[in-house]
């Protein structure tokens, strides 16, 4: 174990533990890239009942948002969408939503977040609900680019023909999003 801070609550802390913390941080971030494609890797041994793994269904995803001439922000959310499905299989959206939010625009991750609800337009009819609760949100900016995202490339992704491309693939792509410096107002509008 390398250096640790002074203190045990927060608020005893000093300028030289945080800006230890700080250090710490960077250094961590700097392998997000890394963790991010070792959890798409993972969710090749998850889900079941589908054609496809869940990874084969984000690579499918983005595989056909990149032969559609998607810019590289949509092509990573579409990798990503569903990357929260293991640990939050009824909010994944708002995960996956979260982890881009630091280092896309703020309408790649408004899809991302939403896409779980739009999604719903194609199958909770069968059980008695309402596909139309997306509609909750016509007007809104980017709610045909959502619907454009579940249309083209989400919900058309469980095809074990399709030729779909690998990870490896997408890793540079994956490695130039999650390396840009956190909530830079150049990608993120904020």
């Amino acid at each position: 174990m390398g250096k640790i801070v002074s203190f045990t609550q927060m608020k005893d802390g000093t300028k030289a533990d945080y800006d230890l913390l700080d250090q710490a941080e960077r250094d961590h971030a700097v392998h997000l890239p890394d963790r991010i494609l070792q959890t798409l890797q993972r969710l090749d041994h998850s889900l079941e009942g589908y054609p496809l793994t869940r990874l084969g269904h984000c690579l499918q995803t983005a595989t056909r948002a990149l032969r559609d001439g998607a810019d590289d922000e949509l092509i990573v959310a579409a990798l990503v969408h569903d990357i929260g499905d293991e640990l939050a299989p009824y909010n994944h959206a708002e995960i996956a939503a979260g982890v881009i939010r630091p280092y896309v625009r703020e309408e790649v991750t408004w899809i991302v977040e939403q896409h779980g609800l739009f999604q719903t337009y194609y199958y909770v009819h069968h059980n008695g609900g309402d596909r139309f609760m997306r509609d909750r949100f016509k007007g809104h900016v980017w709610y045909e680019a959502c619907a454009a995202f579940c249309e083209k490339w989400d919900q058309a992704s469980f095809d074990p023909a399709y030729d779909t491309l690998p990870l490896q693939a997408f890793e540079p792509r994956i490695r130039a999003i999650f390396s840009r410096k956190p909530h830079d107002p150049r990608y993120t509008n904020s």
